[in-house]
């Protein structure tokens, strides 16, 4: 079987069990705090066992995109040197919402994979939870017992706490686990070993394919368990690893999923998969990258320096680097490899095929521009080594190699390359000294305290801020949260009308209140698909009944900043084309920001027609037509625009103003005319191909133009009303830089006539010529001297020490010739020192360094202290 037959295969075997096939969730995840990245097949369900959504169909299959390179779930160094760990993998998965349970998961478990996929009987082995007298569980022997009735008891084994008991958190759902293991050994060495002694013992080829997780508890804040009222099934069999056991490999990268991906490596480097250790890793470690950079741009995460951005970037660089060490690719090429990838995936997930002009020019744009780095910590690195060579030591400091990997992305593997190949070694206690102090500053950053929810009476929270601003409302649960020593609440209602942070959206604010008290809503945020609202104190009676109120004045400015987005989209279709999709957005009261998909810089002209053709729609007062409830296919009949990277129900809700028809959960004008204006205020780029346009709206658009007009008038004034002010500035601007000129040349005439007379002044000192002198000059007069001293004594030892005192600040420059610093004299160490006489301190190369200070009646100590060092 192939892949691609292996993966319907399993979608058809579950759907006859009257399982609901659901599409795989984005892999990269918008509107869950807890989550950058779908790390597990369950992640899309997570709503529906917490409770917090409706269960709409009681059985579920599906195949979901994932990734692990962040949190607990961290295989991303492990990739490439093994042959079973993967940045992106495919989780194949079914699941109970209350319906069945251990009996039906297990046998049909068992059957899938032995009679379907007709994998041997023999080589199977299954784990149960042995139990955990700590915490008072028993052994799983219910599942044991399900066991038993398919393989023989010495197949089932007890497997501990951290193999065989599954948790989503420190806190929630949880419960115990049942791996099926398949031993992929030869005959030989199965007559050898018997294979359930090498269970959950890291070997290659005796693996876990399947997992099933019986939720049945959830676990608490205090760490006490309480049964779930329903109980869930959720299952996750490793699509790559049952490739590799259905198709009689030995290795994930040997099946159909890797191997034209492989070839295509190998035929672009000139070389061959399983030929050299070295390159195999390399070529292992861009076949998986390529699959994780692809999908995550595809759905919608561009590389960046921040959060979900950053991991993308870490994994891009990661190929890069080992194609450009061990494939000797100085150039970018993991975007060429991108065609290979919609080949091989292309079918199972169209969208790779719809963005990939969009997926090869981010990826190629990001090599680029880490090529260029990797140059220039090659070129700093050299600068250390040399550095570190001259004072006969043979290991760099941790701290520069930190610095390299932090500031400037150089990986540190690389630098140790580098160092081994130069005879050096790296400080590793200094530089895991320095890493382990970022990663405290980050843990204190993000570190919340979560209590337990507070539940006061059971129920949904039902949204009304479409159509009102004020609500009555109760409190149905709340818990205390305490980050960086700040305590606040959050707080579900039973009715709000406070929108929750979604979408690009920022959320209300507003008030909580009864007849003496009023409680200010700072924030509402979106958590687990709960509107959480964010309160500094809790009300003296939560019991009470409260009036929810949003701050109007926000919410109309944030609405119309959001239905100026949708204008805008529409707008830039329009002027630049069709190709233009929405990226991203950011909507807050104060101004609105929209990133799209084009390949070139938008023109002033192009900017100016867009603005244009909102502000027409903006004049034309277009009504808002709200469709809500609409099933996702008469949505689109309507014209309405599904973005790739969104993940929609069933029924979605369609905004319109005229032609501009999208799907959208945001708030709203009530007319295109409540916006007033919109004014661009910026245009740039964000990712390759992918443009960010800033603007503000209403009131806010006002107070720009105000103050361009203020701008305008005040340099008016400055040119005495000229009526030409742009010829006004252009005259002042060509007479300064004439001005600049005249002075220039002035100064390099002083700097010549100082120097020469300095040179008169030159004394023999211990056969070094000294240049010793205090000056009140501009400290550019004295920067500018040195250079000229220095062609005059290139050959000799040669000393100048020039104090100088100028609105009443005292500095202190110290110059050397090469041969002085041959002699082991250091200009930076001498300053350091001198300065110390006029309460100063300063630095510097061993040729030149400069000091300032306090005390100007210390300078002539200062020069006589660092000529006393030469004597």
């Amino acid at each position: 079987m192939t892949a691609q037959e292996i993966r319907q295969s399993f979608l058809d075997f579950f759907a006859s069990k009257n399982h609901q096939i659901v599409p795989s969730a984005p892999m990269v995840i918008k509107d869950d705090p807890t989550l950058m990245f779908t790390n597990a097949g369950m992640n899309q369900f997570k709503n529906i066992i917490l409770g917090n959504d409706p269960i709409k169909y009681p059985r579920v299959a599906d195949s979901q995109k994932c990734l692990r390179v962040s949190g607990k779930h961290n295989d991303l160094e492990e990739v490439g040197h093994d042959t079973y760990h993967h940045t992106m993998f495919e989780m194949l998965g079914n699941w109970s919402f209350g319906d069945y349970f251990k009996t039906e998961a297990i046998s049909w478990a068992w059957e899938y994979l032995t009679e379907v996929l007709k994998l041997d009987k023999d080589r199977l082995y299954v784990t149960v939870f042995e139990g955990s007298p700590a915490e008072n569980l028993e052994r799983d022997n219910e599942a044991a017992a399900i066991w038993a009735k398919y393989v023989s008891e010495d197949r089932i084994i007890n497997g501990n706490k951290h193999d065989n008991f599954w948790e989503m958190g420190d806190t929630g759902p949880c419960g115990p686990c049942s791996e099926i293991h398949i031993d992929l050994r030869p005959d030989s060495e199965r007559a050898k070993i018997n294979g359930r002694d090498l269970v959950n013992g890291d070997h290659p080829q005796v693996i876990e394919i399947w997992n099933n997780v019986f939720m049945q508890y959830n676990r608490k804040a205090d760490g006490s368990l309480e049964s779930l009222p329903n109980k869930v099934i959720d299952t996750g069999m490793g699509f790559e690893r049952l490739c590799v056991a259905v198709q009689g490999k030995t290795s994930n990268y040997d099946t159909d999923v890797f191997q034209p991906m492989l070839k295509t490596i190998g035929e672009m480097c000139g070389t061959q998969y399983g030929k050299d250790a070295k390159v195999d890793i390399a070529m292992r470690v861009i076949a998986d990258h390529i699959r994780t950079i692809s999908f995550a741009i595809c759905d919608g995460q561009l590389p960046s320096n921040a959060k979900a951005g950053y991991v993308i970037r870490r994994i891009l660089r990661r190929a890069v680097r080992y194609g450009y060490t061990f494939l000797n690719r100085k150039n970018a090429f993991l975007y060429a490899l991108v065609p290979q990838l919609v080949k091989d995936m292309g079918v199972a997930y169209p969208e790779l095929k719809h963005q990939q002009s969009l997926i090869e020019k981010v990826i190629k744009e990001e090599e680029e521009a880490f090529l260029r780095t990797l140059e220039t910590g090659i070129r700093l690195l050299d600068n250390v080594i040399a550095d570190t060579k001259k004072v006969g030591k043979n290991e760099i400091s941790g701290k520069d190699a930190f610095t390299l990997y932090d500031t400037y992305g150089f990986p540190l593997d690389l630098t140790e390359l580098i160092l081994k190949e130069n005879g050096l070694t790296l400080n590793q206690d200094e530089f895991n000294a320095e890493m382990q102090k970022q990663k405290e500053r980050a843990r204190n950053a993000a570190a919340v305290e979560t209590g337990d929810w507070v539940v006061l009476a059971e129920g949904e929270t039902k949204f009304v801020g479409y159509d009102t601003l004020e609500a009555e409302t109760k409190i149905l649960r709340y818990r205390k949260l305490v980050q960086k020593n700040k305590e606040y609440y959050q707080v579900v209602l039973s009715v709000t009308p406070f929108y929750a942070e979604m979408g690009g959206q920022v959320g209300d604010c507003g008030t909580l209140s009864k007849a003496n008290e009023k409680l200010i809503v700072t924030d509402t945020k979106r958590e687990n698909n709960l509107p959480v609202h964010i309160l500094a104190k809790m009300p003296e009676n939560v019991n009470a009944t409260f009036v929810a109120t949003v701050d109007e004045e926000k919410r109309r400015a944030t609405e119309a900043n959001h239905s100026a987005t949708h204008l805008l989209h529409e707008a830039l279709r329009a002027v630049l084309g069709t190709h233009v999709e929405q990226k991203g957005s950011y909507v807050s009261p104060a101004s609105l920001r929209f990133d799209f998909s084009h390949f070139q810089k938008v023109t002033p002209e192009e900017i100016r027609k867009a603005e244009h053709l909102v502000n027409k729609a903006i004049r034309e007062n277009k009504p808002l037509q709200e469709h809500r409830d609409v099933p996702i296919a008469e949505a689109k009949a309507l014209g309405a625009m599904a973005l790739f990277g969104e993940k929609y129900g069933d029924k979605v809700r369609v905004i319109q103003y005229g032609t501009s028809i999208e799907l959208c959960g945001g708030t709203h004008v009530k007319a295109t005319g409540n916006i007033g204006m919109l004014r661009i205020i910026s245009e740039s780029s964000v990712a390759a191909g992918v443009r960010r346009i800033e603007a503000v709206t209403a009131a806010n658009a006002e107070i720009l133009i105000d103050n361009m007009q203020d701008a305008q008038n005040g340099l008016k004034d400055l040119f005495n009303n000229a009526p030409d002010v742009i010829q006004a500035v252009k005259k002042a601007i060509e007479e300064n830089a004439d001005l600049r000129k005249k002075m220039e040349a002035a100064s390099q005439e002083r700097i010549l006539h100082l120097r020469d007379t300095l040179l008169q002044r030159a004394e023999d000192i211990n056969g070094v010529k000294v240049i010793r002198t205090v000056m009140q000059e501009n400290p550019n007069i004295i920067k500018g001297i040195v250079p000229h001293l220095k062609g005059k004594f290139a050959d000799i030892k040669f000393m100048a020490v020039i104090g100088n005192v100028f609105d009443s600040k005292p500095s202190l420059t110290i110059f050397l010739s090469q041969s002085m610093v041959e002699a082991g004299f250091h200009a930076g160490n001498m300053v350091r020192e001198a300065a110390k006489l006029m309460d100063g301190n300063g630095g510097g190369q061993p040729f030149m360094a400069t000091a300032g200070g306090k005390n100007p009646d210390g300078v002539n100590a200062a020069i006589e202290s660092a000529v006393n060092m030469i004597k």
